[in-house]
Order: C-alpha cells, then structure tokens, then sequence
C-alpha cells in the first residue's frame, strides 16, 4: 500500500480492498462444507490469508490515511481522533460478535461457555455483508489523491458572505489587527 497509494489512489485502494475481501468472504462460505473435508484446509488458510491481504492493503491502511487528510486542519485531530476511536470500536464488536456468532447452531457442539450461534459459514456470509457495505461506504468519501490539504478541506474558497455593515462602514478590515492608539 505505502508504495501504491499515491499511483492508484486511495479510492480505488479502498474499493479494491472491500471487492475482493467480499470475493474471498464468499469463495469460502458458498462452498464451507469443501473446505472443512480432510484435504482441503490448506485452500481454506490460503482464502483466508488472502482475505487479510486485502483487508490489509485496502480498508486497514486507507481508514488511517483518509480521515488525516479530508478534515479541514483545526478540526484534523480531533475528528481523526474520532475516526480512530470508532474504528476500534467496530473492531471489537466485529471480534466478539465473531467469535459469539461463529458458535454451532447446536448447543452440544458451542465452545464452554457460549450460546449457540448461527455457525461459521453464514457467519462468513455476514462479513462479506459487512464488506459490501464498506464498498458501498466508500463512494461517499472523497478522493484525496493528488490534492493539497487546504483543497480537500476548503480553507481556502473565498466566503461570499457580505461584510458585516457597521465594519464595512467604517472601512475596517478585518484580516489586520486594529492600530495601536
């Protein structure tokens, strides 16, 4: 991604990350029931492991570089800050919610301690939801590729507003600092 980004763009990075983890999501829930017969565990780990790739390359790197960027500067921090704390938390919902939600739908077979859930292949199809969700997300935010910060954050788009009146009668300016008396 570091040697990408600025040639694709992070759009695009982004789309791509979430099609394909939702390619990947898929290509291990639709046939779930291939991957778990003796044999086939290896194509499962390799599915899996190109899933976090892309989950990598893609949304991981571009949901900490974005939010840095579209935010106009006196707000950067905090609204990062923000994007940051949200991100984690929906990554702690996504891992417990996993790990409960990926529990057999038979209470004989759930891990001590766990309700039945709905077992991990309609799980993976939850995640691939997810997936095509952040897809979708993703032709809301702008593409910053290429632009300088004071572009994306509109700092400096002149304002049409018209000037207060008492200032403009007195032929104040109000980009300089008042004389001394």
């Amino acid at each position: 991604t570091v040697f990408l980004i600025d040639v694709v763009g992070r759009f695009a990075i982004q789309l791509g990350g979430f099609f394909f983890m939702t390619a990947f999501m898929l290509g291990l829930a639709v046939p779930y029931h291939h991957w778990t017969t003796p044999g086939n565990h290896v194509g499962f780990v390799v599915m899996f492991s190109l899933t976090f790739f892309f989950a990598n390359f893609g949304p991981n790197s571009t949901t900490f570089i974005v939010p840095a960027e579209i935010f106009p500067a006196r707000l950067r921090s905090t609204c990062h800050g923000i994007s940051a704390a949200a991100g984690k938390a929906g990554a702690i919902v996504g891992s417990f919610g996993f790990l409960y939600a990926a529990q057999s739908t038979d209470s004989t077979k759930t891990d001590a301690g766990y309700p039945p859930g709905i077992g991990v292949r309609n799980s993976l199809f939850v995640l691939a939801g997810c997936n095509v969700v952040g897809f979708l997300f993703t032709f809301l935010v702008p593409e910053p590729n290429g632009k300088s910060l004071e572009e994306l954050s509109g700092e400096n788009e002149v304002d049409d507003a018209p000037e207060d009146a008492s200032s403009a009668a007195a032929g104040e300016d109000r980009s300089t600092p008042a004389p001394d008396v």
